[in-house]
């Protein structure tokens, strides 16, 4: 974790604790940092398992682990190394992954296909089996954790731990979701572009949760850039203990499902928001709406090429309001869009209508708008009814500062 918290950065929320998970973490010393650096967090049997993963062709093997066995459907441990990503790293890199899910395994009594790795850090350095056994012997001996020291264990570049929980009633069950998420860098839609994880007592149905968290991630996770990079090891998981008693989910036209797929889709939207807030150097959270596409996709893609324009993202860090880079990333996004009917927006003032300047255009409350940490631009594409709101975070000299010593 870093020094200098984001000003952006939330207080870490209080999480409840999920029946049927415990979190436990441990020092492995995968880097020279003196702190812990693996979670480890074991579940219930008949915990069910949903997961999105990086498109990055080059993904880890902790990746390619993980898409595969999340069809099993089942889960009963997750063990998390920061610090190295295990990705790039060949035979050795997967030989490290599967002895981790084998420790696991036989320490459980279970199948190693329901150990779940994940690893994030420095790309083709292989993980020391070494180092990884003897901290998930130590993370099995921990005392429990709270969510906070969790959360603080899985970051790297962060530099806030990040949390979020909800609840929603099936029926007259109450269920808990909490969650904790890290990310901060190499943030681009691709799926995740991070490493979270979120935890619930609800009784759910594999096929049905993997489907409320595709969903949720369509709209969350694939709706965030930091600077347009997809990692080569991120992941999103859900885990359902069923520990809350409801009765099972297990479709959408299940009782109470509808309540349960908008929780899910309110805790990523939380953790999705603060992995930009936590942008590396971010200085202001920007939220991009774009209204008027041919469709919702199309919305979507134009909103991401504003929100990956470097020229956007530097006038938004240097408070200018300079709509003419907004104009220019519309036209290059390669979406329907008529010059002519695009008007463009900050804060709720139009600075352009139907192709053309306002002629009564008062740039002040722009002005004053840019000045704050949240800031918003509004797109109208005057096409049909398509709309997206994407979130991105400005660019400043801190990114470069950052990543220039990101191995150091």
């Amino acid at each position: 974790m870093s020094d200098a918290i984001s000003p952006l950065a939330s207080p870490f929320p209080a999480l409840p604790a999920i029946a049927g998970v415990i979190p436990r973490i441990a020092r492995a010393g995968y880097k020279d940092w003196g702190r812990c650096d693996l979670t480890y967090v074991e579940l219930d049997e008949g915990t069910a398992i949903a997961g999105v993963f990086t498109k990055n062709v080059c993904c880890s093997s902790e990746v390619e682990l993980g898409r595969q066995n999340a069809k099993l459907g089942q889960a009963r441990a997750l063990v998390v190394n920061a610090g190295n990503s295990n990705a790039f790293t060949g035979y050795r890199g997967r030989e490290a992954v599967e002895a981790i899910m084998e420790q696991v395994a036989a320490k459980l009594g279970c199948a190693k296909e329901e150990v779940f790795v994940s690893s994030t850090g420095v790309i083709g350095v292989p993980l020391p089996k070494d180092k990884a056994r003897a901290g998930i012997e130590a993370a099995l001996l921990a005392e429990p954790c709270s969510w906070e020291d969790a959360a603080m264990t899985i970051g790297t570049t962060d530099t806030f731990a990040k949390g979020a929980t909800a609840t929603a009633m099936i029926g007259d069950v109450k269920v808990t979701f909490s969650a904790i998420i890290k990310g901060s860098g190499m943030i681009a839609p691709d799926m995740a572009t991070m490493l979270g994880y979120v935890f619930t007592d609800a009784a759910v149905s594999p096929s049905f949760l993997q489907e409320c968290l595709s969903a949720a991630n369509r709209r969350t996770f694939s709706c965030i850039t930091v600077d347009s990079d997809t990692s080569t090891s991120d992941t999103v998981l859900a885990f359902a203990t069923g520990k809350a008693g409801n009765a099972p989910l297990v479709d959408a036209n299940s009782p109470g499902a509808d309540a349960f797929a908008a929780a899910l889709h309110d805790v990523c939207r939380q953790l999705a928001h603060l992995v930009v807030k936590d942008g590396e150097g971010a200085q202001k959270f920007i939220a991009v709406s774009v209204t008027g596409a041919v469709s919702d996709d199309s919305a979507r893609t134009i909103g991401l090429a504003i929100a990956n324009s470097p020229l956007v993202k530097t006038a938004i860090a240097g408070e200018d309001a300079n709509w003419g880079r907004v104009v220019m990333a519309v036209g290059k996004a390669g979406e329907p869009a008529d010059r002519d009917r695009l008007s463009i927006g900050f804060g709720g003032t139009w600075a352009a209508r139907d192709g053309q300047p306002l002629a009564d255009y008062d740039e002040a409350p722009v002005a004053a708008h840019l000045k704050g940490r949240e800031i918003s631009i509004e797109v109208d594409i005057g096409l049909g009814q398509g709309r997206a709101t994407v979130w991105t975070c400005d660019l400043t000299h801190g990114y470069i500062s950052i990543n220039a010593d990101y191995r150091s």
